[in-house]
């Protein structure tokens, strides 16, 4: 059973960045592949970005693509998502999620209990 710990949310203005870091425990990091979802008020939760456990591929939502990036550290057990270049519309509650398999699908097994990103205009 993996436990996961998301921190680094915050209220920052647009153009401003962010880097939410999410700490993992009782598992094996590495045979995870790790991700990071967001849901914005009344709306549903939405892919964001993923990682696979040898951290040698990433993927991305369009919306994110070029402003977001997801990293590892398996040596610390934690996957990181810097967030550049904030806009209005990535306010949300952010997610990580962690699945025992080399890819991360869209209905992760494991979720953290979520932190909250405000981006101001």
């Amino acid at each position: 059973q993996v436990q996961l710990v998301e921190s680094g949310g915050g209220l920052v203005q647009a153009g401003d960045s962010l880097r939410l870091s999410c700490a993992a425990s009782g598992g094996t990091f590495n045979e995870y592949a790790m991700g990071w979802f967001r849901q914005a008020a009344g709306k549903e939760r939405e892919f964001v970005a993923r990682i696979t456990r040898t951290g040698g591929t990433t993927g991305y939502a369009d919306s994110v693509k070029g402003r977001f990036t997801i990293s590892r550290d398996n040596a610390k057990s934690t996957v990181y998502l810097q967030m550049n270049t904030l806009k209005p519309e990535d306010t949300a509650v952010y997610y990580c999620a962690a699945e025992r398999r080399l890819v991360l699908t869209m209905t992760p097994d494991y979720w953290g209990q979520g932190t909250q990103v405000t981006v101001s205009s």
